[in-house]
């Protein structure tokens, strides 16, 4: 990063606006910052890290504590900072929370902090990237720089009283600052790549384990040894109830099938007690059938007869019919006579019906002629009523128009007065915006410090845990190791008995040599084993190993807890008093902001169409008059033509009655005479057509009778002679009168029923003889047997055969049951080998690279401390001409103790005693240029390697009075030769001998008026 300008208003001492010009110092220049105690040398720097970061380089004092005393009250505190990176450049302007005056009305405001970052292109053209919020605007920063503000302060800045952090940074500090300036996350994700994949694998082992061991539960069965000695067991009783069930299988067919034969034989038995009763039954019908007989010969000859009964009785129907006909025409000829009397007495009253129709026509006549009179009377009052209506609308017209040039005018005026209102209102858009910002960093910050506090209770949470499991595990382990130490104590003193046991009398003691042997050793307790031994051993071991792994796992809680409880409280101090309120509190009050925002957005639209729309109202009103005065004279031309008509109106009413002189009414009348009229007409045309109908009517009605009674004579003939043609074929047929012969008359369907029925009967007589000939003859010496022996012994024969198949089932099930989890755990234990197998390549890989083997170094640490080697070569060289070959900076490789981590702290080899010591006993002016040469080492390094981060300038505040005249010459000599390498580097110091040496200068004048700057040439 490489400054350009840099403009501060009413900024720590700066009172007004003031811009320093780093580009006009020169292409990369070494320069002075140079001016009287608090004049506002450091201030310089706190403003450049306040722009890109919103914190000074102290961090001490908070951007809201950063405003000038002595600025007025119009001049509002800000940063704005141009700067380049590589060959593109940025802006960035920051405004801290403040009061300032309120832009309407007397009094202050809070000013929320906002930012605004641009990219300026090659052209001069600039891109907005950040519109104000603060937060966005750090993280944009952050990703451009790498750095964060902390790490920009130690490798660009090194600020008054902090130099030493560099140098004095811890692995872990200084792990976090190289993976940054070297882009070494990659390393970092391997490790947790590594991790990730090594626990999957673990926890995937763990499963199967569980698995397996569910599967044995399953079974109620805890190992596979029991699974085998069951299967042993099993096999066996297997086989001899397969066998068991075969057998009574056999017996079950057997029993089965003489129940089967029994059934037969008795249904055979059944079946001719059957046949029997069929033949009792079928000579019961024998009369019933020969009655049939004597029925069906009658029915054949009355069926012969039925021709001659049906022309006797088609003549009978004939003469109904005739006789029916005459009683009808008789009836018809009275009617027609009544009727034709009835016509008679109206055709005489015809006359006085005809004198009636003369005066109705006189006076239809009359009323027409009326018609075009009221015609006339009607055109002029209907001119009459459109006037009259013209003139009421165009009077309305003119009221309404009236009506609505006040509301136009009313509106106009409300408007007017609504106008301050919404200017009020709107003039807060900016204010609102900016709260509303403030607000939403607000609240995310309190969520960060909700997740910090939520992470600090799980893992505080988990350190108890791993606290009672501490002791727990502290109890096992010491448990163990006294039964091992009780063992072993009990095997060194039962050797002496062994040896005891082994001893022969008169021959020597493999230990003593005597061959008397008056008190052989003895041992009262039981001797455990080698095996028993080395196995307690084992335990006591993992008891303990499980023990430090216990430790471990507590301390590494309790100072990731450390971690999170720090992080916590920096969030909580960030937030102040605002993390007493609950999050609903603050959402509630950003919902609230912005609605005001909102509010005050919609209050510039509306004010804006409501001064539209005021001109609309008036521009409006102006043609509303405009047409009321048209409207005005049309009104009374319409009233002068309303007056003319209802004169020729009132004229042409006096020739007309009065009943007559609406045109309905008149129609009405002339229709009601017409009616009249026509009324008239078609009753007397009736009258003489109802008269000609009915003398027509009686003539026809006499001439039916008489042919009714002619065909009444003829059908009694007819008659007379069918019914003695039937007498005689009964005669010859031998029925003794019509009666008997309809009697015996049936259908030909019946006919046919009766015959099939009769055959049938013969047949079954047949059949069932033939069939109980043949029965009888099967079941001759045959005994009916009882069926209830034969059910027994099948029922029983079949709870055997359910009770076998049953043991059966069960073993069968059992030994399918352990051969299936025999093959899975078969499986399972495959499935094991290979996460076994492969944990054993990714978990020592993922040991080795998060350093949990050897020295504990990490695969992204191993590659920093390699950088860092690099970085103390060029920084040892600088080191070296600054104290005349005394001091060499060098990495310690020694592991730290207990889990802190290491490989990335620093020692001093010092020539004059040839002993490496820690940085930290080195003095003051020592550390300053151990420090010195560690950022200009690392500012070489790091642009040495592709990709890395560019650290182009360099700002060192004060340190150099601690160093004497030759040193001092040294580290301006040092400084010179890295400016000329292509560096910017800016010095803040109180030494004259530096203002002497170094012509660029930013002298910073202290007046009682505020501070001022000058750029100051060689």
């Amino acid at each position: 990063m490489r400054p350009l300008k840099l403009v501060m208003s009413a900024f720590g001492p700066f009172a007004s606006t003031e811009e320093t010009d780093f580009a006009a110092l020169g292409t990369n220049p070494l320069f002075l910052i140079n001016g009287p105690t608090g004049a506002g040398k450091t201030t310089l720097l706190d403003a450049i890290c306040f722009a890109l970061y919103g914190k000074t380089t102290g961090d001490e004092r908070e951007g809201s504590q950063m405003r000038c005393d002595l600025a007025v009250d119009s001049l509002l505190t800000e940063v704005t900072f141009s700067f380049a990176l590589g060959d593109i450049q940025y802006r960035i302007r920051r405004v801290p929370e403040q009061q300032r005056v309120k832009k309407s009305g007397d009094g202050y405001t809070v000013q929320k902090p906002e930012a605004q970052l641009y990219r300026i292109d090659s052209d001069g053209s600039e891109h907005l990237l950040v519109a104000s919020k603060v937060s966005e605007a750090t993280a944009e920063i952050e990703q451009l720089t790498g750095l964060d503000a902390d790490q920009f302060r130690q490798v660009m800045v090194l600020p008054q009283g902090k130099f030493r952090e560099l140098l004095m940074a811890d692995s872990k500090d200084r792990e976090k600052i190289f993976s940054q300036l070297f882009q070494t996350q990659i390393y970092r994700k391997i490790e947790d790549k590594l991790k990730f994949q090594a626990s999957a694998i673990k926890a995937e082992v763990r499963d199967h384990r569980n698995r397996r061991d569910g599967i044995l539960h399953n079974i109620k069965l805890e190992s596979d040894e029991g699974l085998n000695a069951e299967l042993v067991e099993f096999s066996p009783k297997l086989t001899q109830a397969v066998e068991s069930k075969e057998k009574a299988s056999l017996a079950f067919i057997d029993a089965n099938k003489q129940f089967e034969s029994a059934k037969l034989l008795v249904n055979a038995f059944d079946a001719q007690d059957k046949l029997k009763q069929a033949a009792e039954h079928l000579s019961e019908q024998k009369e019933a059938i020969g009655q049939r007989q004597f029925s069906l010969e009658n029915g054949q000859k009355a069926q012969q007869l039925k021709p001659v009964l049906d022309v006797s009785q088609a003549r009978e129907t004939e003469l109904t019919h005739a006789q029916s006909g005459v009683t009808q025409a008789q009836a018809a000829k009275q009617r027609s006579e009544q009727a034709l009397a009835l016509s008679q007495s109206k055709f005489d009253s015809l006359s006085e019906l005809e004198q009636q129709l003369q005066l109705a026509q006189n006076e239809e006549q009359k009323l027409s002629q009326l018609v075009p009179q009221l015609q006339g009377l009607d055109s002029l009052q209907k001119a009459l009523s459109l006037a009259t209506n013209e003139r009421d609308q165009a009077k309305n017209k003119g009221i309404e128009g009236q009506v609505t040039l006040a509301g136009v005018k009313e509106q106009r005026q409300a408007g007017e007065q609504h106008i301050p209102l919404l200017e009020q209102t709107a003039n807060e858009q900016v204010n609102a915006q900016q709260a509303l910002t403030a607000q939403s960093e607000l609240i995310e910050r309190y969520q960060q410090w909700q997740v910090a506090s939520h992470h600090a209770d799980n893992t505080e949470q988990a350190l108890k845990q791993a606290e009672a499991k501490g002791k727990q595990l502290r109890c096992d382990a010491k448990d163990k190791g006294e039964a091992y130490d009780q063992l072993q104590l009990l095997w060194h003193r039962g050797q002496a008995s062994i040896l005891a046991q082994k001893l022969n009398p008169g021959e020597p003691c493999p230990v003593c040599g005597s061959d008397v042997h008056p008190m052989p050793a003895y041992s009262e307790h039981t001797l455990p084993t080698e095996d028993e031994l080395e196995s307690s051993k084992q335990a006591c071991e993992a008891a303990k190993g499980a023990l430090n792994q216990a430790i471990a796992d507590y301390k590494g809680l309790k100072a990731q807890l450390q971690e999170q409880v720090k992080l916590k409280n920096e969030h909580q101090q960030r937030l102040g008093e605002w993390a007493s309120l609950p999050l609903d509190s603050l959402q509630s009050l950003l919902k609230k902001m912005q609605l005001q925002v909102n509010q005050a957005n919609v209050a510039a639209q509306e004010l804006s169409q409501l001064r539209q729309q005021i001109q609309n109202w008036q521009s409006k009103e102006r043609d509303l008059q405009t047409q009321l005065d048209a409207e005005r004279e049309i009104f009374h031309e319409l009233q002068n033509r309303v007056a003319s008509a209802q004169g020729q109106s009132d004229q042409a009413c006096i020739a007309i009655p009065e009943q007559y002189r609406s045109i309905d009414a008149l129609n009405s009348a002339i229709n009601q005479a017409q009616n009249h009229l026509t009324g008239l007409q078609q009753a007397i045309n009736t009258i003489r057509q109802s008269h000609t109908q009915a003398l027509e009517q009686d003539a026809a009605q006499s001439a039916a009778l008489a042919g009714a009674e002619s065909n009444l004579t003829q059908a009694r003939e007819q008659s007379n002679k069918a019914q003695a043609e039937l007498n005689a074929e009964l005669g010859k047929s031998g029925f003794s009168d019509k009666q008997a012969l309809t009697q015996a008359l049936l259908s030909t369907e019946a006919l046919k029923d009766i015959a099939d029925e009769i055959a049938k009967y013969q047949q079954d007589c047949i059949a069932n003889q033939t069939t109980l000939t043949q029965v009888s003859d099967k079941l001759d010496g045959q005994v009916k047997p009882l069926l209830t022996d034969a059910e027994a012994l099948v029922a029983t024969s079949q709870t055997e055969q359910r009770e076998a198949e049953q043991s059966w089932q069960v073993l069968q099930s059992r030994v399918s049951q352990l051969t299936q989890t025999q093959k899975l755990l078969q499986e399972a234990d495959a499935d094991a080998k290979k996460l076994e197998d492969e944990y054993a390549i990714i978990g020592t890989l993922s040991q080795v690279a998060n350093g949990q083997t050897g020295n504990k170094i990490s695969l992204q640490r191993f590659v920093l401390s390699v950088l860092l080697d690099d970085v103390l070569l060029e920084a040892s060289h600088r080191l070296q001409m600054m104290s005349k070959g005394r001091y060499r900076l060098i990495r310690k490789e020694e592991r730290a103790k207990g889990n802190k981590a290491s490989g990335l702290d620093l020692e001093v080899e010092d020539a004059y005693t040839s002993k490496v010591r820690p940085v930290a006993t080195l003095s003051g002016g020592e550390s300053f240029m151990a420090a010195l040469s560690m950022a200009l080492g690392l500012s070489e390094v790091v642009q040495a390697y592709a990709g890395g981060i560019k650290l182009d300038t360099l700002f060192i505040d004060e340190g150099f009075g601690s160093l004497d005249q030759d040193s001092l010459d040294l580290a301006i000599r040092t400084l010179m030769d890295l400016q000329s390498s292509g560096r910017m580097i800016g010095v803040i110091s109180h030494v004259s001998e530096m203002k002497e040496q170094i012509g660029t200068r930013i002298d910073i004048i202290k007046t009682a008026q505020g501070s001022k700057t000058v750029i100051v040439l060689p």
